[in-house]
């Protein structure tokens, strides 16, 4: 499907209700009143194939805008399907029945903005605890004052974590929100008669730190130290997406070294990332030689970016318009070889744990996600692919010299614990083939070129390590951040992880976490 049959079905359909209309970046624009808009996010998502990328709430002057967004794939671009009211107004139809990968968006939009979604099936309690924070606080409107402390706490002393599981001899199982070492907060409530859990439920956010809200008002540059330090491990995939944003509104055209290296860079942070989610998982296995071996190849990697850039975390190195300063050829080819040298000793690792069959037991056909669950939920990244939900962004929407390289986007079908492993394998494999192409296609020339930013909104994405991430910039008239959306591929994963833990034993939970690679921060951002 191309721009002019998009057209033609939505008005077709719609005639006298939507208003249509192309941006100059690859994005087409529905306006829908609110009684359109669940039958029409519905054949977008279900009928015309299109992947929902998430919910961003804007609060105007005198109006309410939420958009709705949509990608496919290369000539299907974005569809961003937007509906408004007056502020008065703060009810407007859920679309979770038909796209439940909604359900969080909308959750975080009224416990942020006060925003209802009529027809949701929970609201509340969500990013402001109930036993901390009264409903009614909102802390994303414009009339609130982040920086000032609040005066009022009135939490609801009654509240209790809710219970499924009635059955005579039912009992829950807590773990957290309070763990030992660099384990950050979060919440697991285990419901059960027996061994297997039967129901799972996470709560997050204990922890959240009002990012978006932070940026309001603050220089680009100032947003971009907040954008790569949310999220430490994956600081450069974040901090590119919210360049990419940015750099779309100054239409300014990057220089060719600038693309490469930043592909570079984004590929030896994806190295790094999995080898240390392969550590997780053979530590959740207790197998202490291969934990052992698998972090030493994570500390290598770790000062392989610590040689080459001067951070270990790759922080400091993107600007809009390209990156702060140059690297030498003679470096990066360097830090290729010896990632060559580490992804041998990853390769050697997997064939072991190929042929450890007390791995493979507590690994193999545990914490499965169907292919029909990794649909539902819009899954991203590695988890998504080994469910065999093929997405990613460096190839159905290339970004930075993506469109220019050769690579395979690993899958699996099993959606299991070890297909999880198997792609986080493979796409190792995969990120050190693009690092020699990028390598290769190094030309001299300049790191950065000079933008010239103006009024507008644009949104960036990345496929980071764990999946697709987006950054909503909007600019206001004083060049200033006027709306800044984060959208984490941890934020999407976190949603369906229950179905994974769920129907499964106890000793498996731990496990079953590992493999799925989630980051707390990213969510408590």
């Amino acid at each position: 499907m191309n721009y002019r049959e998009l057209v033609q079905r939505i008005e077709g359909r719609w005639p006298a209700q939507t208003r249509v209309r192309s941006t100059s970046n690859s994005t087409t624009e529905v306006t829908s009143p609110a009684p359109v808009l669940t039958e029409l996010c519905r054949c977008i998502a279900q009928e015309w194939g299109f992947c929902f990328a998430g919910l961003i709430v804007e609060e105007e002057a005198n109006a309410w805008q939420l958009r709705y967004v949509f990608y496919g794939e290369h000539d299907l671009s974005w569809v961003h399907v937007l509906v408004g009211a007056p502020l008065a107004e703060k009810v407007f139809p859920s679309v979770v029945r038909w796209i439940h990968a909604a359900d969080w968006h909308e959750r975080e939009a009224e416990d942020l903005f006060g925003v209802r979604f009529e027809g949701h099936p929970y609201l509340g309690d969500f990013v402001l605890h109930n036993d901390a924070w009264q409903e009614g606080v909102e802390p994303m409107r414009r009339g609130f004052d982040a920086q000032a402390a609040m005066r009022q706490r009135l939490p609801d002393t009654d509240w209790h974590p809710r219970r499924v599981v009635q059955e005579l001899g039912a009992f829950v199982m807590p773990i957290g929100p309070k763990f030992s070492g660099v384990t950050e907060s979060v919440h697991f409530q285990l419901e059960t008669v027996g061994e297997d859990v039967i129901r799972s439920s996470t709560r997050l956010f204990y922890k959240w730190r009002a990012i978006e809200k932070l940026a309001e008002g603050k220089t680009v540059d100032e947003v971009l130290l907040l954008a790569e330090r949310f999220a430490a491990t994956t600081a450069f995939a974040h901090g590119l997406a919210f360049c990419q944003a940015v750099e779309t509104l100054s239409a300014c055209e990057l220089p060719a070294r600038a693309r490469m290296l930043r592909v570079f860079l984004a590929e030896l942070e994806r190295l790094r990332q999995h080898a240390g989610a392969i550590q997780e998982i053979c530590e959740s296995t207790a197998l202490v030689v291969a934990n052992s071996q698998a972090g030493m190849l994570e500390e290598e990697l770790l000062r392989v970016c610590g040689e080459l850039c001067g951070h270990r975390y790759l922080f400091g190195l993107l600007a809009v318009g390209g990156l702060l300063s140059d690297l030498p050829t003679a470096a990066c080819r360097k830090a290729l070889g010896r990632s060559q040298e580490i992804l041998e000793r990853l390769n050697a690792l997997q064939a072991q744990l190929r042929l450890s069959s007390s791995f493979l037991d507590r690994i193999e056909e545990v914490g499965i996600v169907s292919p029909d669950a990794a649909r539902a939920y819009s899954l991203a990244g590695p988890v998504a692919r080994a469910s065999g939900l093929v997405r990613d962004l460096r190839r159905v929407q290339p970004y930075s010299g993506y469109e220019q390289l050769s690579f395979d986007v690993p899958s699996e079908i099993e959606g299991d614990g070890y297909a999880r492993l198997r792609v986080l394998f493979a796409e190792a494999h995969q990120s050190v083939r693009i690092m020699e192409q990028a390598v290769s296609l190094l030309t001299d020339g300049p790191t950065c070129q000079p933008v010239t930013l103006r009024p507008d909104a644009a949104l960036g994405w990345v496929e980071a390590p764990r999946g697709a991430a987006f950054h909503w910039a909007r600019l206001g008239s004083d060049g200033r951040i006027a709306r800044y959306r984060i959208i984490t591929p941890s934020f999407t994963n976190w949603h369906s992880f229950h179905l994974a833990a769920e129907k499964f034993a106890f000793q498996d939970f731990p496990i079953i976490l590992s493999t799925f690679d989630l980051s707390v921060a990213e969510n408590d951002r």
